[in-house]
């Protein structure tokens, strides 16, 4: 245990999340570079300078985009529909309270329990949310496209220049559980089934940034892999 500790501590790159590589991290940083390049030069076309051209949620969009596509955070829905729904109840909760604590604390909370319900949990659209409150005396003055059409815009770009950029990644996007190409086809692990994985998941208690699919998938692997350890050892 302790020579497998020793190992991971000199590693030039030690992974913050499960399956990351180095060539991953270098992989999203360019991602993300062109991805805001790109989002920022056409909106700042789109949009007078008066507007935002570019909302500061996308930036937190674009690391889960190119860093981790294939979180159910980062799929194109979640993308778009997130920090659209967040800004615009931002806008509403804005203009309807006058507080601007209240106002952020609302617009936060609510934006969370509207994403989970529509199925686009997005964590920048918490911040999309409470730019809304945060800008409320422009928005209440008439002017609350000139926060949600850049957000819309924003997204949808990101969401297009993030699916044509990973068919070159070597990632899929949107994300698919599947086996990796030219690699042998992973068996259904033995016994296992869906209803077990979520039996396992209620024990836990804890909601976990990965999907059901690539659960299965990942434990699959992980038993052809102990299966082929056995076969060695006997």
């Amino acid at each position: 245990m302790f020579q497998a500790l020793s190992t991971t501590t000199t590693r030039i790159f030690v992974p913050l999340l499960a399956g990351a590589s180095l060539r991953d991290r270098a992989i999203g940083s360019i991602g993300a570079l062109i991805g805001i390049c790109a989002v920022g030069a056409v909106c700042l076309a789109l949009f007078p300078q008066a507007t935002p051209w570019i909302v500061a949620p996308i930036g937190a969009s674009a690391v889960l985009l190119f860093a981790v596509p294939a979180s159910p955070l980062a799929q194109p829905w979640s993308v778009v529909g997130g920090n659209g729904v967040s800004a615009a109840l931002g806008v509403l909760v804005a203009g309807l309270i006058p507080q601007p604590a209240l106002a952020a604390a609302l617009a936060v909370g609510g934006a969370i329990l509207l994403m989970s319900l529509l199925r686009c949990l997005h964590p920048p659209g918490g911040a999309a949310a409470l730019s809304a409150v945060i800008g409320g005396h422009t928005l209440q003055s008439g002017h609350a496209g000139h926060l949600l059409l850049p957000v819309l815009a924003n997204s949808v770009l990101l969401v297009a220049i993030g699916w044509l950029f990973h068919r070159f990644s070597g990632h899929s996007y949107p994300h698919r559980a599947k086996p990796v190409e030219g690699k042998p086809v992973v068996p259904a692990a033995p016994g296992l089934h869906m209803a077990d994985i979520d039996a396992a998941l209620d024990d836990l208690g804890e909601t976990f940034d990965i999907s059901r699919e690539d659960l299965a998938l990942l434990l699959a692997q992980a038993e052809v892999h102990a299966a082929e350890r056995g076969a060695a050892k006997a």
